[in-house]
């Protein structure tokens, strides 16, 4: 395939248009994408149009989003952030990477980019190279478990079981603690059950609630983690905690919050809700844990077999449709997951 990259002109305005060819500098490797995933969130945001980062200037300084006065960013072009591929050129002053070499990393939807040597990483041996995509969502989902503090024999609560929070699901049972796991889509409560989860929840049909307290002797979960971004489910996860437990928020919320009421169950029982964002641990663990160990972690998880992703791949498109692979994505049909752009 010539040189191409995916270019979002607009909300829902989005093709793959050929791009020049970079240079290859010192420090630097040049590599042929096989895989690139399709976040369901942040990618999602951007394609509906709903990510502050449109219509909002990030001040990196102080931490805080300000007005934009100019009008939205777009073209965005190479946006993405689950990629494989091959390296095919290293500068010669390049020693920890060597041409063939299967690799993982973040250079975004292109067929060819030349990136950093150092910001690429060996895929474990004798994986299959579709388990590269999973770096960024596996290095989400271990954010937040850092940041629930789990401990073994605990109950937690996954609210959401997409990709990120079936990730999450297999990471809290590899902790040792006992899952129950929500969704409103069946198939994704049986991948769960798949993955070590105790207990499913149907919240289209059940009160997710009522049934983690039922299944847990009235208790409550000691942590519940949200997962999906929707704020009726994160009320749902308050609701769920027991007195002075936590709630790990993971999801990307977008707008105004509607369905979370903090005058009911968050505020009577002194729930405790952490943030979880990927590019930085949770402050507690901080010292010892960074968004580079995070994510190699995860896929050194993967590599030993005690996570395998692939089962999680719903549909591989290639990447001249890459259209057609946001509309199912946006659609949210129920047997959508990951969706994975080939460029092979």
């Amino acid at each position: 395939m010539e040189n191409s990259v995916v270019c979002l002109t607009g909300p829902r305005q989005i093709s793959l248009e050929p791009c020049p060819t970079e240079p290859l500098g010192a420090g630097q490797v040049r590599v042929r994408t096989r895989y690139s995933g399709i976040s369901a969130g942040t990618e999602l945001t951007l394609y509906r149009g709903s990510n502050p980062r449109l219509t909002k200037d990030w001040d990196d300084a102080r931490r805080i989003f300000v007005p934009r006065e100019a009008t939205l960013p777009y073209p965005l072009a190479g946006f993405g952030y689950e990629e494989v591929g091959e390296i095919v050129e290293v500068a010669p002053d390049v020693t920890r990477h060597q041409v063939g070499e299967i690799v993982w990393g973040i250079w975004g939807h292109r067929a060819d980019a030349v990136v950093a040597a150092e910001a690429v990483a060996a895929l474990p041996a004798g994986l299959d190279p579709l388990a590269g995509v999973f770096a960024r969502p596996g290095a989400i989902a271990l954010t937040a478990i850092l940041a629930a503090d789990l401990h073994l024999g605990e109950w937690v609560g996954v609210f959401g079981q997409g990709v990120i929070g079936l990730i999450a699901t297999r990471l809290a049972v590899l902790s040792g603690t006992r899952v129950v796991a929500v969704d409103r889509i069946p198939a994704r409560l049986d991948l769960a059950l798949g993955q070590g989860a105790r207990f499913a929840v149907n919240a289209a049909v059940e009160p997710a609630a009522e049934m983690i307290r039922a299944v847990t002797g009235g208790a409550g979960a000691d942590v519940c983690l949200e997962l999906s971004g929707a704020y009726p489910a994160l009320h749902q996860a308050i609701r769920a905690t027991v007195p002075a437990g936590r709630v790990v928020a993971g999801g990307f919320y977008q707008g105004e919050a509607g369905g979370l009421a903090l005058g009911e169950e968050f505020h009577h029982n002194r729930i405790q809700l952490v943030a979880a964002q990927v590019s930085a641990a949770a402050p507690g663990v901080a010292g010892r844990w960074n968004s580079v160990r995070i994510a190699h972690t995860f896929m050194e998880l993967v590599g030993d077999g005690q996570v395998d992703p692939l089962p999680l791949v719903s549909h591989v498109v290639a990447a001249a449709s890459v259209a057609e692979a946001l509309e199912l994505l946006d659609r949210g049909d129920s047997d959508t997951l990951q969706v994975v752009l080939d460029f092979s």
